[in-house]
């Protein structure tokens, strides 16, 4: 732990917008638009920790859809 850290009494709120994109957000705060609160709150370690947990993919979200489209086999109904 570096010295920001152990300085930060911060409680912050873990947020994700419409890619699935995370991030931490002052809890006192409002969070910007396009961004809604997972319901994880705590330190700036702690949430960042969840974070990492739970953001295995960091592709955003409109990226992994067209990737599974495109990866979706053709299937053709000549014999």
């Amino acid at each position: 732990m570096n010295s920001d850290d152990r300085e930060d009494s911060t409680t912050y709120r873990v947020v994700v917008n419409q890619e699935d994109q995370y991030s931490i957000w002052p809890a006192e705060r409002r969070f910007p638009p396009g961004w809604t609160a997972t319901g994880k709150t705590g330190s700036k370690t702690e949430c960042l920790t969840y974070i990492k947990e739970v953001w295995t993919d960091m592709r955003p979200l409109s990226l992994r859809r067209n990737m599974d489209e495109r990866d979706k086999p053709i299937h053709s109904s000549k014999r």
